[in-house]
C-alpha cells in the first residue's frame, strides 16, 4: 500500500475507489505481491533443486489459484474440494499434493483417482494403502518432530501433543508397513507449524527429516513444510528466508554425500504467499465515546475476519480516508452480536463517521475462515493485476443464505 498525493493505493488502485466501485467490507489482494513473495522464496532456495507448493487453505479463490499456477508454483491441498479447485484452476494432478488429516480412506482413494500425490500422516492410513494398491502408488509420508516451532499450540503443529503426522519414535513401524506391502514411499514430510522466525529450530526439524530418511531408500524428496512468517506491524520481525535457504541447502548437500545420491526439496507457503498480498477494506458506521475507550465501530467482524478473536492476532489498520489525520487511540470493534473486537485502544489517524479502515495481512485465512454469523453474507473479493481491479467473488446476498434451506410447509 502506498500514500500518494494523499490517497492510498494498493497495485496502482485507489483503495477509496474500489470501496466506491465494490462496496464495503471488501477483500482486495494485489498479484504483484504475491508475485514478489513467490520470486523471493524462489531465490532463497536457489542453491538446491525444489518445488514450492503453494498451501492453498490460505486462500483458494481460483483465481487466486491460476495466477500462483502461471508464476510457476504448484499446490498443496488438504481436501477434495481443494484439489478439484485446483484442478479447475489449471493445475496438473501431478502437480498437485493432496495432505489430508484424519479422512476417510474412500477420500484418499478418490485422491488417487484424480491423479493427485499422496502424503498421509498415520500407519492405519498406510495399512490401507497397502493393503489395496501395494507399491503402486507412490506416498509422501509426515513425521512428526517433536518441535515446538511457530508459537503458541494454536498455530504449532509439530509438537509432541499434536494431531499431525507419524511420531518420529514410529519410524520402525513405517518401515515395517512398507516392507510388508512393498510401499513405494517417495518422500518425507514434516511441517511444524506458522510464524516460524528461528532458524535453528527448523533445521532441527530438517535434521530429524534428513536422517529418518536414512531408512528409506526408495525416497526422491524430502518436504519441509512451511510456516514461514511475515511481518504483521512497522518493524516486525520475519523469516530470514534467505539465510534458512543457504544453510539448508548445505544440509541437504552433506546428506546427498551421506545417502550417496541426490533428491529434491519442497517447501508449502501459504501464508507467506498471499498474507501482505491482502487487505480488508471496512467503512465506520459509528464512533462511540465510553468511560473506558473511543470505538470505532466497523461494518464487518469476526464473521469476516477471526483471526484476532481467535489466535489474538495482529492486524495492523490504517485509516485511509485520513491519513494525515492527528493520532489518537482507538478500539476497532465488529458489529456482531458478540465481542469482536480487532484492536484495543490502537494509535492511529483520527477516526469519523464514514471513513474507510484498511486491515492488513488479510490476504491469509481471512475470507478462508469467514462465516455467516448473525446472517451476514460474506463480502466481495477484488484481485488487482497489471493495475487493474477485478471482481472475483460477488458479495453474497439474503438469497444466498437460503439457497441450501428447505421451507417446510407445516
Amino acid at each position: 500500500m502506498t500514500l500518494t498525493d494523499n490517497r492510498f493505493t494498493l497495485g496502482g488502485v485507489d483503495m477509496l475507489r474500489l470501496v466506491e466501485e465494490f462496496g464495503s467490507p471488501v477483500y482486495v489482494y494485489d498479484a504483484a505481491t504475491i508475485e514478489r513473495q513467490y520470486k523471493r522464496l524462489d531465490a532463497a532456495f536457489a542453491g538446491i533443486e525444489h518445488e514450492i507448493k503453494y498451501a492453498c487453505k490460505a486462500l483458494t479463490n481460483v483465481n487466486i489459484l491460476s495466477f500462483i499456477r502461471r508464476i510457476g508454483g504448484g499446490l498443496d491441498t488438504v481436501s477434495l474440494n481443494e484439489l478439484h479447485l485446483g484442478l479447475k484452476a489449471g493445475f496438473e494432478p501431478n502437480n498437485i499434493f493432496y495432505t489430508p488429516n484424519n479422512v476417510s480412506f474412500s477420500e484418499v482413494q478418490e485422491a488417487i483417482a484424480l491423479g493427485a500425490r499422496l502424503n498421509l500422516d498415520n500407519l492405519p492410513m498406510l495399512e490401507k494403502l497397502g493393503q489395496t494398491y501395494g507399491g503402486s502408488v507412490p506416498v509422501c509420508v509426515r513425521i512428526n518432530p517433536h518441535i515446538m516451532a511457530g508459537g503458541n499450540e494454536k498455530i504449532s503443529t509439530g509438537h509432541i501433543n499434536s494431531k499431525f503426522g507419524i511420531s518420529m519414535t514410529q519410524v520402525d513401524a513405517i518401515v515395517r508397513v512398507q516392507e510388508k506391502y512393498g510401499l513405494d514411499i517417495a518422500g518425507l514430510h514434516m511441517h511444524t507449524g506458522s510464524e516460524i522466525v528461528d532458524t535453528d529450530i527448523f533445521l532441527q526439524g530438517a535434521q530429524i527429516l534428513l536422517e529418518a530418511g536414512r531408512r528409506f531408500k526408495t525416497l526422491r524428496f524430502f518436504d519441509f513444510g512451511g510456516g514461514f512468517k511475515v511481518p504483521y506491524k512497522p518493524d516486525d520481525n520475519e523469516t530470514n528466508v534467505e539465510e534458512l535457504g543457504s544453510r539448508l541447502a548445505v544440509l541437504c548437500h552433506e546428506e546427498m554425500k551421506h545417502r550417496g545420491n541426490s533428491f529434491y526439496v519442497c517447501f508449502e507457503p501459504g501464508k507467506y504467499l498471499v498474507s501482505e498480498a491482502g487487505m480488508l477494506l471496512a467503512r465506520v458506521n459509528v464512533v462511540k465515546q465510553t468511560p473506558a475507550t473511543t470505538f470505532a465501530g466497523v461494518d464487518t467482524g469476526l464473521n469476516h475476519l477471526i483471526r484476532p478473536m481467535f489466535y489474538k492476532a495482529y492486524h495492523h489498520i490504517t485509516n485511509i480516508s485520513n491519513p494525515h489525520g492527528a493520532v489518537r487511540p482507538y478500539s476497532v470493534a465488529g458489529y456482531i452480536c458478540e465481542t469482536d473486537n480487532f484492536a484495543w485502544d490502537r494509535e492511529m489517524a483520527e477516526i469519523r463517521e464514514g471513513d474507510v479502515l484498511a486491515f492488513h495481512n488479510a490476504g491469509a485465512y481471512g475470507i478462508m475462515m469467514a462465516s455467516n454469523y448473525n446472517s451476514r453474507p460474506r463480502p466481495a473479493e477484488v484481485f488487482i493485476v497489471n493495475g487493474k481491479a477485478h471482481l472475483i467473488r460477488r458479495r453474497e446476498t439474503l438469497d444466498d443464505l437460503l439457497r441450501t434451506q428447505i421451507l417446510l410447509d407445516i
